[in-house]
């Protein structure tokens, strides 16, 4: 039986009807069904989810996947229990990959796996999406799971903070706060480490994650406590870094080419990476001095081990380790010394005129640059696309990031999006809307990027 008060109004002028987006409507007053079936004048058949977390018992909130119509008409009413027991949408999988995984999602259009962490401060150790593939491509972007989608870093990923890295260095609290056939959604959280900075302790963060059935990008905002540090010499209050990490194996990259909507400057090269590696170098050829928190020194000795290699071709993670706070392996003044003559060193290399500012017309390849990194000027949306192939992944944001670190290095076949600028310092601010858009779209991003919208539609009950 059709629902009293069911019939709703579609106002969207200016939205695209190319692909199905997320629109709400405000359910009758004190109905308690989780799911609604709806049809629009148009034709469309559609499964609205009633959202936990948003409306209440009396004003509840529901959320269809619609090719929105400007001044269309929608119609919704409660499903048969036959209807129900054939409904479709996400699916949660039983088989994980990762010994942390919360949850392996068959979205319909991705498989998806999120983990935890495990907090021992490796790259396997991230919480986030450690797994990713459009399942019609079967590319699994982070094959290794030594990687992740949607760690954040910045501030307390810096030098000035002794380089405590969140998704390495804590296991995630884990919130279900929709599940069903149409959206989920669940919220990491936790504690960050404390670093050097007094000023950066005690900091507790959040991240929303929001997948959609048969949908072709997901939604995330981050929360941290409010915080007010100095980054590369500079003021920074409540912005983040987000870092997108990817893999494609020695000598291969899922991305080639980045690029912007506007076709922001950028510099090439990263003086404070070299800076860091020379660093290593050099302690790891000298006698430290005693540690109380490494007595026997064998932590120190375990990083000279496993550093004594080819820093120039090592994943990132391998060499920041032994400047991190919270692996403890250099005693507390030292450390402080070795990451004094980073700073100064990179803050000066990242002033000099050496680098000019670029000003592309296109794509860049990121590879042919210096270091294999660029860092760009503000954006509110991005890409990185294999040229080959025509994989891309589209970031949009509510407000800008003003400023970008992109890497894309063959040696180790990692790949990098990340929302900071020279020398670590963050420029995402926090509560920002995230879309994360990914599928075929390659050279012709743009187009797809024009058809989604950031904003929430509603369509509206009428009278």
């Amino acid at each position: 039986m059709e629902l009293e008060s069911s019939r709703y109004f579609i106002s969207a002028p200016g939205v695209s009807n190319a692909r199905p987006q997320p629109l709400r409507v405000r359910g009758p007053a004190g109905c308690q069904a989780s799911v609604l079936l709806g049809i629009t004048a148009g034709g469309q058949e559609l499964v609205f989810q009633r959202l936990v977390t948003e409306g209440d018992a009396e004003h509840p909130v529901y959320l269809g996947m619609v090719r929105i119509e400007d001044g269309d008409r929608l119609s919704l009413r409660e499903p048969t229990e036959e209807e129900c027991d054939y409904m479709q949408g996400i699916a949660t999988l039983p088989s994980t990959k990762e010994e942390d995984a919360f949850r392996r999602l068959d979205t319909g259009y991705f498989d998806i796996e999120l983990c935890r962490g495990t907090g021992r401060g490796e790259g396997a150790s991230k919480w986030g999406i450690r797994h990713f593939a459009r399942k019609e491509e079967g590319v699994d972007l982070l094959q290794s799971g030594n990687n992740a989608i949607g760690g954040f870093y910045g501030p307390f990923f810096t030098p000035e903070n002794g380089l405590i890295n969140p998704p390495e260095h804590l296991v995630a609290d884990i919130r279900v706060l929709e599940e069903g056939p149409v959206v989920h959604r669940y919220q990491l959280s936790g504690r960050i480490p404390d670093g050097l900075l007094p000023e950066l302790r005690a900091k507790h963060f959040s991240v929303d994650f929001t997948f959609y059935h048969n949908a072709d990008f997901f939604d995330r905002v981050y929360q941290v406590d409010s915080f007010q540090t100095r980054v590369n010499g500079r003021s920074v209050t409540d912005c983040i870094t987000v870092g997108d990490e990817f893999e494609g194996g020695q000598g291969r990259l899922v991305f080639d080419r980045f690029d912007s909507y506007s076709n922001a400057s950028y510099r090439a090269g990263d003086p404070y990476a070299e800076c860091l590696k020379e660093e290593v170098k050099e302690t790891i050829a000298s006698q430290e001095e005693d540690n109380p928190a490494d007595p026997d020194g064998s932590r120190y000795q375990a990083f000279r081990k496993l550093l004594n290699r080819d820093l120039d071709n090592a994943h990132w993670d391998l060499y920041w380790r032994l400047f991190s706070y919270w692996e403890h392996a250099l005693a507390d003044g030292s450390l402080n010394r070795h990451l004094a003559k980073v700073r100064a060193k990179a803050h000066v290399l990242a002033d000099l005129n050496n680098r000019p500012w670029l000003f592309p017309q296109g794509a860049v390849d990121v590879s042919a640059a210096n270091e294999e990194t660029i860092f760009v000027g503000p954006s509110d949306c991005s890409a990185e696309y294999d040229s080959a192939t025509g994989r891309c992944m589209v970031w949009q944001t509510s407000q800008a990031s003003a400023a970008f670190q992109i890497v894309q290095r063959p040696q180790s076949g990692w790949v990098n999006w990340g929302t900071n600028g020279e020398n670590e310092c963050p420029a995402l601010p926090v509560d920002v809307d995230i879309r994360t858009i990914y599928g075929p779209y390659g050279a012709g991003w743009r187009s797809r990027a024009q058809e989604a919208s950031l904003s929430p539609l509603w369509a509206k009950a009428e009278q």
